[in-house]
């Protein structure tokens, strides 16, 4: 179905700059363009603007001197200007100039808002449209409020690093309540989060001849596709395969019983997705080549046994090339050395909260292998709720790189703190009473096993009251997320008789 902004409810404002935002590129690190619209609007609606070094924006309120007499509360909405920029494969899309396609799906009776074989962008396009939306209605006089002040703050990078976050100065924002526009489910606030690291180990590589071990060698390609993918960090106890590891444990039974020389192996894209492709292409023995190909199907069975109901569209494609006399990347000491890393690299949720089985405590996720430039590159993400326990297993991702005995070198970096939640916070008891007011039921309140700017903002601006909410998202950080249509429409019906409450609350 085309995508079309009258058609997917209130408020149309949102959906309009919604689109407005799909077409402008905003990968990390690439929000100039982005950054621009939101300055050109607010100026529109007579809102001051404010750049900090690291490309933080900041739109505050043009208050007069009667404003300035009268003691009022000042509210922030926050949300992060970039997106995280992943396609399927197949897919022809340049991030940096082709504006996202969106269409509407529907999923069980209900519409939602997705991209072709792209990322949405709705983490955290919704809360670039929200507070856009918010301005408009301010300066129409459809959003009245007397004793309360609404400013606006967009950071830059938080899908790389938190970046923004990380480097705003305690002068540059004030106020007395942040509302971060970046959670997922619309009946849950988010009142604390995970930290998190990020261990790399890169590795030299020597290139060496295929004839230089045998005229014998063929090339075998394998490819992993059609994983569900997603976030690292809140979707990291879905079950969800990991498409380095499903290749790791291929070629390492391969290796194990014929023998192979590796030639490359890539897979995965972002520290903080789980990875929904990999590719690797590998020499054996010709006179071994059947009975490798018919060992892998054999794997396949194994492999497809445990996740299938999971992984319904997995595909495993193993697929003989042409022989030639190519470089071979790996000796044969340093291929099964890294195999035998990657087989026992852990991934996954490493223990749950002692009081809530369902929330990870602790995970590491195995997320991305390149080679490039005579240079192998391993990328693994760590959270915890604890920074005891975040400490521990990244030390132990250390540790496992150093056994390998291949001379990797170990690099830590992104390392943000986690969110100690606050229960008796202001907000949050406002949050929920205008909740339970406007949909009479009980609203859900969470820690999440992910990285919020929050968690940062927080330890930078103690005095400041923080909650996080949003909209319905699925398939955050994946070619399939969707934002769903009618939840835009009570997160925002929700802002409103929040902003009341706290306009009359004393």
């Amino acid at each position: 179905m085309e995508f079309k902004v009258n058609n997917l409810g209130d408020p149309s404002k949102f959906w309009k700059y919604f689109e407005e935002i799909s077409k402008i590129p905003r990968c990390s690190g690439n929000e100039g363009q982005v950054r621009s619209y939101i300055e050109e609007r607010a100026r529109s609606f007579h809102y001051k603007t404010k750049i900090d070094k690291t490309g933080n924006l900041l739109v505050s309120y043009n208050a007069n001197r009667d404003t300035l007499k009268k003691k009022k509360k000042k509210i922030i909405f926050q949300a992060h200007l970039d997106m995280v920029c992943e396609k399927n494969k197949d897919i022809s899309h340049d991030f940096s100039t082709d504006p996202l396609s969106l269409k509407v799906i529907k999923k069980e009776g209900e519409e939602w808002l997705t991209a072709e074989g792209t990322t949405l962008g709705a983490d955290n396009g919704v809360g670039i449209a929200y507070c856009l939306t918010i301005m408009n209605y301010l300066e129409n006089k459809k959003l009245e409020f007397n004793n309360i002040i609404i400013d606006f703050l967009f950071t830059v990078e938080e899908e790389v690093g938190l970046t923004g976050a990380f480097n705003i100065k305690q002068d540059f924002i004030e106020g007395d309540f942040l509302i971060n526009l970046d959670s997922e489910d619309d009946n849950k606030f988010t009142i604390g989060c995970a930290g998190g690291i990020n261990t790399t180990g890169t590795l030299k590589l020597v290139f060496r001849k295929v004839n230089e071990f045998s005229k014998e060698l063929v090339p075998i390609k394998l490819s992993i596709k059609g994983l569900i993918g997603g976030h690292s960090g809140v979707d990291i106890n879905k079950g969800r395969a990991n498409a380095i590891k499903i290749i790791s444990k291929i070629l390492w039974k391969i290796n194990n019983k014929y023998g192979i020389y590796l030639s490359s192996l890539n897979g995965g894209n972002l520290s903080n997705a789980i990875p929904r492709e990999a590719e690797a292409i590998f020499y054996c023995m010709e006179a071994n080549k059947s009975a490798v190909l018919d060992f892998i199907n054999h794997i396949n069975s194994e492999i497809e046994l445990g996740i299938s109901e999971i992984e319904p569209d997995m595909k495993i494609m193993p697929k003989p090339l042409e022989r030639s006399n190519k470089k071979i990347i790996f000796p044969k000491d340093v291929s099964d050395k890294m195999l035998h890393l990657l087989y026992a690299m852990p991934n996954g949720p490493i223990s749950f909260h002692p009081k809530d089985p369902d929330l990870v405590y602790t995970s590491t996720n195995l997320a991305s292998i390149k080679i490039s430039d005579e240079q192998l590159e391993i990328i693994t993400s760590q959270r915890s709720l604890h920074e005891i326990s975040k400490t521990i297993i990244y030390e132990k991702i250390e540790a496992l790189f150093k056994l390998a005995d291949l001379n990797i070198k170990i690099s830590h970096k992104g390392n943000y703190p986690s969110w100690e939640p606050n229960y008796d916070s202001r907000l949050l008891k406002i949050a929920k009473k205008s909740y339970k007011d406007l949909f009479h039921s009980e609203s859900i309140v969470q820690i999440i096993h992910a990285g919020l700017e929050t968690g940062i903002l927080n330890k930078k601006l103690p005095e400041i009251e923080m909650i996080s909410l949003g909209p319905n998202i699925q398939g955050g950080h994946s070619p399939d997320e969707k934002l769903q249509a009618k939840s835009v429409e009570k997160i925002w019906n929700f802002l409103y008789q929040l902003l009341k409450n706290l306009d009359t609350s004393n």
